[in-house]
């Protein structure tokens, strides 16, 4: 293993608008390179510009909690409203092992825990129960939210697919005492592992263990090759193990440059997804009023026409819902502002426009609502 310590010019990411897949306002990678060493993971592409080898050799950014301390104090300045700061790390884990010996994710959550941020968690490692103490404490503050990642909850898989992490089981284990601790937490079932593991069995195994511990969500998505070292080492991987499956995947990995699967596969996935969400009434998204103090009126009502977009499309169905939360969030104005001529927003109609007002007036959606708990 090659350790680089480096000093960052900056830390935190700030999105154009709120991210409604994990709801965090901003982003941040405490560490470059990841030595959890999964097959699939979609951060070890070119395009990310992690130089030399991905799971050996690893940069750290030991000015971390120096950079965020300063940054924090730019957004108290502006007045900005705190909003969820996510430690997700595109091109690696806050929890990855150098973090037992260097600690900086730790000590960037007693930053945030001091200055009353909320924060949003998404890691393989079992090292975040190191942190519930500051989790907790973050979470009676202002709110945590833990989310695991997962590709199944199958042990013998994950030795294969994910040779650096803890076992799922130790995960399912981690995830209960977060739970016991009263911090809300979810399943990222991400990426589901075409003909491996999304497959109705193994899908099931996995909301089965979410509900026997009460978990709030179960969050998935397909797998992503992109040309290069991910699709090489993937690859390398199903010619090892799974050498029948490569027909398989010629058939859903046509040459493109973005490394998807073709659209009629990831549709194919939906229906599992949904009808197993139904039976064991576990919602396909983080439920947004959790955190909604986190947000502007202007941002809940982005999130909330998105989450109804992307649950349309899960069934299916045609939706403008998405395209009428990008407008509007072009908006430099309080939506109150724009409440009483709203239709002539781009993708907002009668039936849109009503359901703007219901979260203007009352920071709820009834439709929101039912498509979310899959009625």
């Amino acid at each position: 293993m090659i350790i680089r310590e480096i000093e960052s010019k900056t830390i935190l990411r700030k999105q154009k608008k709120p991210d409604s897949w994990f709801l965090t306002k901003y982003g941040m990678n405490i560490y470059r390179g990841c030595s959890h060493n999964c097959v699939y993971c979609d951060g070890q592409t070119e395009k990310y510009q992690v130089m030399g080898d991905f799971e050996t050799e690893i940069e750290v950014k030991i000015n971390a909690p120096l950079l965020l301390e300063k940054e924090l104090d730019k957004i108290e300045k502006n007045r900005e409203k705190p909003g969820l700061i996510g430690l997700i790390g595109g091109v690696s884990d806050a929890y990855q092992p150098i973090e037992a010996e260097y600690k900086i994710t730790r000590k960037i959550l007693s930053i945030l825990a001091e200055r009353n941020f909320p924060v949003m968690l998404l890691t393989k490692s079992v090292l975040v129960e190191r942190d519930i103490d500051l989790l907790k404490l973050i979470n009676e503050k202002s709110n945590a939210l833990v989310g695991m990642s997962f590709s199944s909850v199958d042990d013998a898989i994950s030795r294969i697919f994910e040779p650096g992490v803890a076992l799922p089981s130790s995960r399912l284990q981690t995830l209960a005492k977060m739970k016991q601790a009263g911090i809300r937490c979810g399943v990222f079932l991400m990426p589901l592992i075409p003909f491996v593991t999304d497959q109705w069995q193994r899908i099931k195994e996995v909301f089965q263990a979410a509900a026997r511990l009460s978990l709030d969500f179960i969050v998935f998505g397909g797998l992503t090759l992109n040309p290069g070292r991910q699709s090489e080492k993937f690859f390398s991987v199903i010619d090892t193990h799974f050498p029948e499956l490569a027909a398989e995947y010629a058939m859903i990995y046509k040459p493109n440059k973005w490394g998807n699967a073709t659209d009629q596969y990831y549709q194919s996935l939906s229906e599992p997804m949904l009808e197993l969400s139904r039976l064991y009434k576990i919602p396909l998204r983080i439920p947004f009023y959790s955190f909604d103090r986190q947000f502007t009126l202007n941002e809940k009502v982005i999130i909330i026409l998105e989450h109804i977009d992307y649950l349309l499309k899960l069934k299916n169905q045609r939706s403008l819902y998405g395209f009428a939360a990008y407008n509007l969030s072009k908006l430099k104005e309080p939506i109150e502002q724009h409440q009483f001529f709203l239709q002539s927003v781009k993708g907002i109609g009668k039936v849109t426009e009503k359901i703007i007002q219901e979260i203007i007036r009352t920071g709820r959606s009834n439709y929101y609502n039912q498509l979310l708990s899959n009625r």
